[in-house]
C-alpha cells in the first residue's frame, strides 16, 4: 500500500490492517462499491493462501515475491507457515513518493 490506512491506530497498539479496514481502502482507490469488492479480494486471497500452500512461489507487482521457507501442520487441519516477502527494488522508493 503507497498510502497508510485511514483508520486511526493507538500510538502504543501495534500497526494492524485487518480485511474490513483493506476492504474500505480498496472500495476508496476504485470508487466500486463493497459488495463488488468484497468477493473479488476474497478470492484473491484465497488463491494466494492455496499457491503458497502447494509450494508454489507467489510474485505479485507491487508487493514483491512471496515464497515458503517453512511450513508445519497443527491439529486440525490448520498450518504455520514461515513466508519470506522480497520486495521489489523500487518499493521503498515508490512509498517515499506517495
Amino acid at each position: 500500500m503507497a498510502t497508510a490506512p485511514k483508520t486511526p491506530v493507538a500510538e502504543d497498539a501495534a500497526k494492524l490492517l485487518k480485511k474490513p479496514d483493506l476492504l474500505d481502502e480498496v472500495v476508496a482507490r476504485t470508487n466500486l462499491k463493497k459488495r463488488d469488492v468484497k468477493p473479488a479480494v476474497e478470492a484473491a486471497f484465497a488463491i494466494l493462501a492455496d499457491a503458497l500452500r502447494d509450494g508454489y512461489m507467489v510474485n505479485v507487482s507491487p508487493l514483491g515475491k512471496l515464497r515458503v521457507v517453512k511450513a508445519k501442520a497443527l491439529e486440525g487441519g490448520a498450518s504455520v507457515m514461515t513466508v519470506k516477502l522480497r520486495t521489489p527494488k523500487n518499493a521503498a522508493i515508490a512509498a517515499d513518493d506517495a
